[in-house]
């Protein structure tokens, strides 16, 4: 059946559903295609399923060590991999389903196939049933994108897989070799190897995580070591081929075999094939070019999250298409990247917010640098989870915070107050004069506010 509506959605995944039902509040009429599963990659094949993941190597963790804090363990324990990603599925089920049932209830018409323009003001959907057809006054694209494929790589999505493949795989390799030292290289080793896989990473530029401040780096380096996984740095992977009994690889000189490969190093954007020749609009390397109000050089498209090449993450792709939907419906609203948490799931967490410390000095700051040790809290010490640190970075001369790290238990959670205190353009002393709560590990955050002017109580003061 044909569809006339005033905002045109494509795609349902962080970006794309959030827009839909701003747009449906604001009294639009609303129409959103999704040729996958609604909740797209973030929800169906990578933050919610990894995070579930996470969860199950977190409580085998606990069991394992339940001795250390007075609970015996007779039996040992043993982690049921098929199990875990039997609970998974159950939590992104639960996750999509909730979601399909907001759109409804927000009347938003949900057509499910691969949405395609045919103009600027009508689009087509190819569905298992046929083409239908959308005639609308604005569009927003919201297509995402996939795990990166590169040819060199001989992928057969059973030995050799990229993330998605590889989350719905049921068996627990007993050894794995992880191409790519990013977010989600790293986040997959720390489940694996606490589930016992044997796990290398091979990662071709100096550093893990190099998107993040050096530090954090140099303290999940130590972190991963101190878990046994064996990290490659500094060199790239070849003559990868597939075994009777894995695969193998060229590490430089050395010659890497395990059960199975993951190959973890960027994403391809799902902008080819959607019909933007037709209606004027270029791609560079897959990204859509878009103003701040997300607009593309065609006033009435407009274009969200990974596709736009700005900041590849989930809330940044939802803030972006609640900008989107509130100036389709007829606002002024522009996008402000200045502020954007970063939340990584190792073990311990990380999560950052705000300038990188030789971000900061690039952009002209004389810093001042405080680090208080998670281990110094008593709540953290009560828990058993003593690995970590608080790091502020403020300019010297005004005191403003500039950014901020948090390695430890809970960081995704406590970076939320350092977002509020950068956006807010808070100064350490400001920061360090609100009352936290004891015992908790927020506490580590006033600790370090207070150690920016070294006067932090429960620091041993610097040698002279």
């Amino acid at each position: 059946m044909p569809y006339t509506c005033d905002v045109f959605v494509m795609g349902a995944g962080p970006g794309g559903y959030p827009a839909a039902i701003r747009a449906a509040q604001r009294g639009l009429n609303v129409v959103i295609a999704e040729r996958t599963a609604v909740g797209g990659t973030c929800l169906n094949w990578g933050c919610i399923p990894t995070k579930a993941l996470v969860a199950s190597a977190e409580a085998f963790h606990t069991v394992k060590n339940a001795a250390a804090f007075g609970v015996s363990n007779p039996e040992g324990a043993a982690i049921d991999y098929a199990k875990a990603i039997e609970r998974k599925d159950g939590v992104v089920k639960k996750l999509t389903g909730g979601i399909a049932q907001l759109l409804k209830a927000h009347g938003v018409t949900t057509v499910m196939g691969k949405a395609r323009f045919v103009d600027q003001n009508h689009a087509e959907v190819e569905t298992e049933n046929g083409i239908e057809t959308v005639e609308f006054k604005n569009c927003i694209i919201a297509t995402g994108s996939e795990s990166a494929r590169p040819r060199f790589i001989p992928f057969d999505d059973e030995r050799i897989v990229e993330s998605k493949t590889f989350l719905a795989q049921t068996t627990l390799p007993s050894s794995i070799i992880i191409i790519g030292g990013g977010v989600v290289g790293c986040e997959f080793a720390g489940i694996l190897a606490e589930c016992g896989t044997k796990v290398t990473i091979v990662e071709m530029l100096d550093r893990l995580l190099p998107l993040e401040d050096p530090e954090i780096s140099k303290h999940i380096l130590r972190a991963f070591k101190k878990r046994g996984i064996n990290v490659m740095l500094g060199v790239g992977i070849s003559d990868i081929a597939l075994t009777e009994t894995g695969v193998t690889g060229k590490v430089g000189e050395t010659t890497v075999e395990a059960e199975k490969m993951l190959v973890a190093i960027g994403r391809s954007m799902n902008t080819a094939d959607i019909g933007l020749d037709r209606i004027g609009i270029e791609t560079e390397r897959g990204f859509i070019a878009v103003n701040d109000k997300m607009q593309t050089k065609v006033p009435n498209i407009y274009a969200i999250g990974d596709i736009t090449g700005k900041i590849l993450l989930a809330h940044v792709a939802t803030a972006q298409g609640i900008v989107a939907a509130e100036n389709c419906a007829g606002a002024d609203e522009t996008m402000d990247y200045r502020v954007v948490p970063s939340c990584i799931f190792t073990v311990p967490e990380i999560a950052s917010v705000g300038l990188s410390e030789p971000k900061a000095v690039e952009a002209g700051h004389e810093v001042t640098i405080a680090q208080f040790p998670i281990g110094a809290l008593g709540k953290a010490l009560a828990m058993g989870e003593i690995e970590g640190f608080f790091r502020l970075i403020s300019d010297a001369k005004t005191d403003e915070l500039l950014g901020a790290q948090i390695m430890g238990a809970h960081a995704s959670d406590i970076i939320a107050e350092l977002a509020l205190a950068i956006s807010q353009k808070m100064t350490a002393k400001q920061l360090g004069d609100v009352i936290h709560a004891h015992p908790s590990l927020a506490e580590g955050v006033m600790e370090a506010a207070h150690a920016i002017h070294k006067l932090c109580v429960h620091q041993a003061p610097p040698r002279k």
